[in-house]
C-alpha cells in the first residue's frame, strides 16, 4: 500500500507540473482526495501551512501596493543605471542586482524587469548574453532562501524554532552563503560557451539582421515611487529588528505580545495601508497588480503540495524514520540531493520547503544539516520550463541563451548546480560556527 500511495503522490505532482503555474496546487488538492477517500489515508495529522499562506498574502499585498505606486519601476530604473555604468562586469553585476531585488521583495519574479537590460548590456559589450542571463536567473531563485520575508524562509524558521535555531541565525547563515555562492556561479558562467563573436548561431542571426541594439530608456517614474519604496523597505527593516528583539539569542523583549509571524503579517498589511494613504493610490488596483496575482498563485501552490506531501509522510513517518534516518545520519548531504530533485518538480522553494522539511526534521535530521541543505530547494532552473528562465531565452536575440536537444544541456544548468553546491558546502561551514 505504501508503494501505491507514493505512486499516487508522484502522479498528482506530475499532473500538476504538466498543468503548470497554479496547477501544482490544484493537483495537490485532488491528490489529497485520492489518498484519503480512495486509499483511506488519514489527513488529521497533515501539515497545512496556514501561517505561510497568510504571510505570502500579507507580503505580496504590500509589494503590490508599492508596485501600483511606482516603487518597482523606480527600483528597476536604479538597477538598469547600475548595470549600464559597468557593462564590462555584467556577468558579475547582473546576479548581484537580481539577488538583491529578490532579497528585498521575497519573490524572484522581480528578475523579469531586469533581464532585457542584462541582455542588451551584454551584447552591446560583446559579452555572450547567456553568461550573465544564466547566473542572474539562478541568483533570483536562490535568493529566495535568504530573503527575510520569503515564504520559504518564514516557513523554515517556524520549523526550526522548537529546535533552538532562531530566525536571525537562519538568515545569518543563508544570506552570506547564497550570495558568495552566486559569485562562484558567476565565475563559472563567465567561461561558459564560446565568445559571442565566434558563436555560429550569433553570426547567422547577425547576417540575417535579426539582432538589434536598443538605447537605454528612461522609465516614467511616478512621483509617489520613492515614498512607497521607503515605506516598504522601512517595514522590512522593522520586521527584522523586531524579530531580533524577541529572539532567544538577543531577548530584548522576553514576553512579546506579538509573535514573529504575526508581526510580519501585521506590519506588511500596515505598510500597504500606509502606502495607499500617503501616496493616495487607487486601492482597487492592488489586486490586479502582477505581483499580487503571482503571490496568490503561490498561496494555492503551497497549500496543495504541502497538504498532499504531509498527508503521505505523516501516515508513514515511523517507517520513513527507520529507512531514511540512518542514511541521512551517515550522509547528511543526501538531504540536499532530495530537496534538489524535489524542487525540480515542485517549481517552488516555498512548496518544497513545506512539503519536505517537516518530514526531514521529524525523522531526526540535525538542524545544521537542514539549514545547510536549505539552498537546494532552489533547483528550479534544471528543467528549462520555469518562467524567468524562458524569459531569459526569449529576450536574448543573439541566440546564445538557447536550450539544447537533450533538455538539460542549457546554459543555466552548470552555473546553477555550481551555485547550489557551493551554498550547501558553505552552509555546513557557516552553520557549524553559528548553529553548531
Amino acid at each position: 500500500m505504501v508503494a501505491i500511495e507514493l505512486a499516487v503522490v508522484l502522479l498528482f505532482i506530475y499532473l500538476g507540473a504538466r498543468i503548470g503555474g497554479i496547477g501544482i496546487g490544484l493537483a495537490g488538492g485532488a491528490g489529497v482526495i485520492a489518498l484519503s477517500l480512495v486509499l483511506g489515508v488519514p489527513t488529521s495529522q497533515a501539515y497545512i501551512p496556514v501561517d505561510v499562506i497568510l504571510i505570502i498574502m500579507s507580503v505580496i499585498t504590500a509589494i503590490a501596493a508599492m508596485q501600483v505606486a511606482g516603487g518597482m519601476d523606480w527600483l528597476v530604473q536604479i538597477a538598469e543605471d547600475f548595470l549600464r555604468k559597468h557593462p564590462e562586469r555584467i556577468t558579475f553585476y547582473a546576479p548581484i542586482v537580481t539577488f538583491l531585488m529578490t532579497l528585498m521583495a521575497g519573490t524572484g519574479h522581480t528578475a523579469f524587469s531586469t533581464l532585457p537590460v542584462i541582455a542588451e548590456v551584454a551584447k552591446g559589450q560583446g559579452v555572450r548574453p547567456s553568461r550573465p542571463l544564466s547566473i542572474a536567473v539562478v541568483a533570483s531563485q536562490i535568493a529566495i532562501t535568504a530573503s527575510p520575508i520569503s515564504a520559504a524562509v518564514v516557513a523554515f524558521a517556524a520549523m526550526l524554532a522548537p529546535m533552538g535555531v532562531d530566525y536571525l541565525a537562519l538568515l545569518a547563515v543563508c544570506i552570506p552563503t547564497t550570495f558568495i555562492a552566486c559569485m562562484v556561479g558567476a565565475f563559472v558562467a563567465n567561461f561558459m560557451g564560446s565568445e559571442l563573436k565566434d558563436d555560429p548561431v550569433y553570426q547567422e542571426r547577425l547576417a540575417q539582421g535579426l539582432i538589434k541594439l536598443s538605447d537605454a530608456k528612461e522609465r516614467n517614474i511616478l512621483p509617489t515611487a520613492k515614498t512607497a519604496t521607503y515605506i516598504f523597505l522601512g517595514a522590512i527593516a522593522f520586521v527584522v529588528c523586531y524579530a531580533a528583539a524577541i529572539s532567544g539569542s538577543i531577548g530584548l523583549i522576553e514576553d512579546p505580545a506579538l509573535g514573529r509571524n504575526e508581526a510580519i503579517m501585521t506590519v506588511m498589511l500596515a505598510a500597504a495601508a500606509a502606502i495607499t494613504l500617503v501616496t493616495k493610490i487607487d486601492a482597487s488596483k492592488i489586486p490586479s497588480a502582477a505581483t499580487f496575482r503571482s503571490g496568490m498563485t503561490a498561496c494555492v501552490c503551497v497549500l496543495g503540495v504541502a497538504w498532499l506531501g504531509s498527508t503521505f509522510v505523516n501516515a508513514h513517518v515511523d517507517g520513513i524514520k527507520e529507512l531514511a534516518g540512518a542514511l541521512l545520519e551517515d550522509y547528511p548531504w543526501m538531504l540536499a540531493m532530495v530537496l534538489f530533485f524535489a524542487s525540480m518538480l515542485l517549481y517552488s522553494q516555498g512548496a518544497t520547503t513545506v512539503a519536505l522539511m517537516p518530514a526531514a526534521l521529524a525523522i531526526g535530521v540535525a538542524p545544521l544539516t537542514a539549514v545547510a541543505s536549505f539552498a537546494a530547494v532552489s533547483a528550479l532552473f534544471v528543467l528549462p520550463t520555469y518562467p524567468t528562465l524562458l524569459a531569459a531565452v526569449e529576450m536574448d536575440d543573439t541566440g546564445s541563451t538557447r536550450i539544447g536537444n537533450y533538455v538539460f544541456n542549457h546554459p543555466f544548468f552548470i552555473p546553477g548546480v555550481t551555485t547550489i553546491a557551493t551554498a550547501v558546502a558553505l552552509g555546513f561551514a557557516f552553520g557549524g560556527l553559528l548553529i553548531g
